[in-house]
């Protein structure tokens, strides 16, 4: 490589690393220069949506299309039904998902966008609440609607000031102030959000419970206090648990023989040919209930160096029991 081929390269880096910084300080500047004018039809808007009977349908084409496919998505998510449509296809028929209950949220820049004037007359006669969120107060969008919410930048990111870039950042923050508004006011909580996304690390968490990943019936290993070492043996390998449950005549929880029960008397050398389960159990087992979330059984096993956990009903009696990889399983660890 020539020494004028690598300080093209070395320019070109600069360049590029220069824009980003730029970029960053252009967008973060348009974020906050929303602080200083949210106001009154922010806080309206809010009260709007909360009182609608129907859904917010969200429009905008273009880049702003895309940033109202994630605004309708984060408020959907956030407890808030929600869901987009396209204003060209709206013209073609999709206007059909509107209804006099929903809240429209237009969004452009501009305020000005032809398919979205196309449709806004008959968007007020279906009588819908119409939020415009623009740039510009005396925008055709912005006058036909019933509320205004300011998304206006200094400038793009783009050094030709042209393609959307801060405009589209103060759009998408804006969208999310409102998700955040509104899941306040409803007293969204961590359940709700699980709750619309079970397929999640965090839905798994809080909507599996013990109930739902312990094992059951027959596939729970037990065994009497009188059984025999070779008896409690054979049914630890046959359940494959890797411990067993010692209960009484009334199937309550008396103790728990496990693996590592097992390793310890082996290497003290006990003689385990005689024994009992009462003889070789540990009293006092943790255990817990069956309605008890499945992380809950996670952290414990984990508090207290064990792999399994013994399920109990109200009463004390056994009914079920699960170990780490029962948990694995189910993806909760």
């Amino acid at each position: 490589m020539t020494a004028h081929a690598a300080s093209g390269g070395s320019s070109r880096a600069d360049r590029a690393l220069a824009l980003a910084r730029e970029t960053f300080d252009i967008e973060a500047a348009a974020v906050l220069g929303l602080k200083t004018r949210v106001g009154e039809g922010f806080a309206q808007t809010v009260e709007r949506i909360l009182a609608i009977e129907g859904r917010v349908v969200v429009m905008g084409m273009g880049k702003s299309g895309h940033v109202g496919r994630k605004i309708a998505a984060t408020l959907a998510s956030t407890g808030t039904p929600a869901l987009f449509v396209h204003p060209a296809e709206a013209s073609h028929g999709d206007l059909g998902m509107v209804t006099p209950t929903d809240l429209v949220l237009m969004i452009s820049n501009s305020g000005e966008s032809q398919e979205m004037a196309a449709i806004l007359p008959v968007l007020k006669r279906l009588g819908s609440a119409l939020v415009a969120m623009t740039s510009n107060a005396d925008s055709t969008m912005a006058r036909y609607a019933d509320l205004w919410i300011d998304t206006g930048v200094a400038k793009e990111a783009c050094p030709l000031n042209l393609a959307p870039t801060a405009s589209t950042t103060a759009q998408l923050a804006m969208g999310d102030a409102l998700a955040v508004a509104l899941l306040d006011a409803r007293g969204f909580r961590t359940e709700d959000f699980a709750r619309s996304h079970p397929g999640g690390a965090l839905g798994r968490k809080l909507l599996t419970h013990v109930s739902d990943v312990m094992r059951s019936g027959d596939a729970v290993p037990r065994v009497a206090p009188t059984a025999s070492f070779s008896e409690l043996m054979r049914e630890m390998s046959a359940k494959g648990l890797g411990a067993t449950a010692v209960v009484g005549s009334d199937n309550t929880v008396l103790g728990i023989f496990t693996d590592g029960d097992l390793r310890r008397l082996v290497e003290q050398g006990v003689d385990l040919r005689a024994k009992t389960a009462q003889d070789v159990m540990r009293a006092g087992p943790y255990t817990m209930g069956a309605d008890a979330l499945a992380v809950d059984a996670a952290d414990l096993m984990e508090a207290k160096r064990i792999t399994s956990v013994l399920v109990v009903d109200a009463q004390g009696a056994l009914c079920g029991a699960l170990n780490s990889n029962d948990l694995m399983r189910a993806k909760v660890i």
